[in-house]
């Protein structure tokens, strides 16, 4: 039925590029607000900035399924390297902040194409015995990526000050540019050369029930993930905890969720996709609870780890459900517009818990995504279908 591939032979090719563009895009992560306020940003303006690479993918989901569509994984990744190449250089030349800004959302854009690039090649060159596993190694080496980022921008800037960061991005893209031309691609399912059979609002159109339902169950997954990144040093600065002291708990909370993408693809493909989405938001929204009755340093640190592993838990379940969802012709543009639903929940959460604070105070705001996370976890029983055999793939 299929030119059945091993993870590992697979490996180099998919996964070599996406850590390499992972440790690019932790790298960058920490420093874009201080960049902004160099250039004379207020911490609002200097927020909005950061905001910019989310709204960059955003924008660019659906036409990176098109583009994809039309040229093909390999050459979409290669011209979004073209244009995070130019972003980054910009970056460390523009003089204004809003320059800055676009700059920040072209990286958006390039990371929209290749991350739905890598998720359109392995939702078909892999055989739907392994699909959840190769999805969720490639969520995994970008969270490993995204992991060592910040390490190795930390030690550029000690030498080039902050530009170092995008320096360490802009090597990162280049070597991964790299290892896309010099290592033969493998060969997907689909024979020679890209389907464009129907255009990107046709096959929306036609596949809008699924969008409309599985859809929305991804886009409330985004929003609590999201929430998740933002409330453990909102909470923390809340109990009087420092900077440093605030990094350590979150990055063991990191190391938890970095050390689980295996097992639940391993539960995904043998049991099914409900049985790691639904116990994923369950814990996260758990955890979400517990977190405004924490007042110390042990207790943060307990809740951070178990929303850890809920995060953990759900590594890519998000993509893995996209590609059981996605049709044989028209698949790169189906997922663009499904990770549509799951980037603007990405981007929503932290839009939801600001707005929330503002009204209620930080604590019922937590409470709130906390319930956000069980309305999720309600949605993936509902939604998602039984759990696809090797029969049904295409």
């Amino acid at each position: 039925m299929s030119q059945a591939r091993s993870l590992w032979k697979i490996a180099p090719a998919v996964y070599l590029p996406a850590l390499l563009y992972g440790i690019g895009q932790g790298a960058i992560a920490p420093v874009v607000a201080l960049s902004a306020t160099h250039l004379g940003a207020s911490v609002a303006v200097a927020g909005l900035v950061v905001a910019a690479a989310g709204l960059g993918q955003v924008i660019g989901d659906i036409p990176a399924g098109a583009l994809t569509n039309r040229i093909g994984e390999r050459s979409a990744m290669l011209s979004a390297t073209v244009l995070v190449a130019l972003a980054l250089a910009a970056c460390l030349v523009v003089p204004t902040v809003w320059g800055l800004a676009i700059a920040i959302g072209c990286t958006g854009l390039a990371g929209a194409v290749w991350g739905l690039a890598r998720q359109a090649y392995l939702s078909e060159a892999v055989p739907i015995q392994l699909r959840a596993r190769a999805l969720s190694t490639l969520g995994g080496v970008q969270r490993i990526g995204s992991f060592i980022g910040p390490f190795l921008g930390a030690g550029a800037m000690k030498f080039l000050g902050t530009d170092g960061a995008y320096w360490v991005h802009l090597v990162a893209a280049v070597l991964a540019c790299a290892v896309l031309v010099s290592l033969p691609d493998v060969a997907n399912r689909r024979g020679k050369g890209p389907i464009a059979a129907q255009s990107t609002w046709g096959v929306i159109r036609d596949h809008f029930p699924v969008l409309r339902t599985l859809g929305v169950g991804a886009l409330l997954v985004g929003a609590v993930r999201a929430s998740r990144q933002v409330v453990i040093p909102l909470w923390a600065l809340h109990i009087g905890l420092d900077a440093q002291t605030t990094s350590i708990i979150f990055g063991l909370s990191g190391a938890v969720d970095m050390l689980l993408f295996y097992p639940a693809g391993s539960v995904m493909d043998r049991l099914g996709r409900k049985w790691v989405a639904v116990p994923s938001m369950i814990v996260l929204g758990l955890a979400h609870l517990l977190l405004p009755l924490t007042h110390t340093m042990a207790t943060l640190t307990a809740v951070a780890l178990l929303m850890g592993i809920g995060n953990g838990l759900g590594a890519g379940v998000i993509m893995t459900l996209g590609a059981d969802a996605s049709p044989p012709i028209g698949r790169a543009q189906f997922l663009g517009a499904f990770r549509l639903f799951a980037d603007t929940g990405n981007g929503a959460g932290p839009l939801l818990l600001a707005g929330a604070t503002a009204l209620l105070g930080l604590g019922p705001a937590i409470v709130i995504m906390a319930g956000t996370g069980w309305a999720a976890a309600t949605a993936m029983h509902r939604w998602i279908p039984p759990h696809p055999r090797a029969e049904q793939s295409a």
